[in-house]
């Protein structure tokens, strides 16, 4: 089945070099803020975009994003209002994919029926739901294909040989590596590690490999696009909003300008690597 994801992946690799996928977390600081982010990051550079799903518990996800997610949670964002911010994103912008990013607790609250049904006609592309394993498929991964969206799967270092093909074997879009163990944010990923990882993961699966977790500046960003399909970048673009913030903790006119400078850096640095 070709998807925006799929569609996105083969241009990448047309073009001979790696994407930048970037993360913002809906309706942080608020969302008409959130929502002039998402509009922008396309022509800041982003190939892909994540969106995250605030949540209360939100276990995998460092400081940055945790407290992005209680920003956006105490301006009222809900799963229905973030799939509102995509259906608005494509009022726009029909080409660049978008991955809603998440757990699995407020899409089973909102009904994963309706809520794959109104993902799907709002424009999602694919969902990254971190607290579901392979054998949970049945939850949400295979209703999830069915209906027409990529279900992106995430594999660590420690992730085994013999793991990974329980990992991959429903997965779709694109993989996910996580490039360092601990949560979103907390290291810094050695390139080398992460280029011999992905080259491991492509011995089991023809899907692009996409490494994030950690990837802070521009530098970074480059090294691992050197030995991977596209690098994912999240906590660094959540932070910029937090440092733009007021005293009060409302977006200024550098909130939206500051994430924007930030992925027009991040993405000249993986366009400047060719494959």
């Amino acid at each position: 089945m070709t998807t925006r994801i799929s569609t996105r992946f083969a241009a990448l690799k047309e073009e001979g070099r790696p994407g930048l996928v970037t993360f913002v977390t809906a309706g942080d600081p608020d969302g008409e803020t959130s929502l002039a982010i998402l509009k922008a990051l396309p022509g800041a550079g982003a190939d892909v975009i994540e969106l995250g799903v605030p949540f209360t518990d939100p276990m995998a996800d460092g400081p940055a994003i945790q407290a992005a997610g209680l920003r956006a949670l105490k301006g009222g964002q809900t799963l229905a209002k973030t799939i509102g911010m995509v259906r608005a994103f494509r009022e726009e912008d029909q080409l660049t994919p978008i991955v809603l990013m998440g757990y699995f607790n407020p899409i089973y609250v909102y009904g994963v029926e309706r809520f794959l049904a109104d993902a799907r006609d709002a424009g999602v592309d694919g969902l990254i739901v971190v607290d579901l394993p392979p054998e949970e498929d049945d939850e949400l991964c295979i209703p999830a294909l069915d209906a027409g969206l990529d279900f992106i799967r995430l594999a660590t270092p420690t992730t085994d040989d013999k793991r990974l093909p329980a990992v991959l074997k429903h997965t779709a879009g694109f993989v996910y590596y996580v490039s360092i163990t601990g949560i979103t944010g907390s290291a810094t990923p050695d390139a080398d590690a992460v280029a011999s990882a992905v080259k491991r993961i492509k011995g089991h699966t023809d899907l692009p490999v996409a490494v994030g977790f950690g990837v802070k500046t521009p530098e970074q960003a480059a090294a691992i696009a050197a030995g991977a399909d596209a690098v994912v970048v999240g906590s660094a673009l959540v932070e910029v909003v937090r440092r733009t913030l007021d005293a009060q903790g409302k977006a200024t006119a550098n909130t939206l300008q500051g994430v924007v400078a930030l992925a027009e850096e991040l993405a000249d640095a993986v366009r400047s690597v060719r494959k």
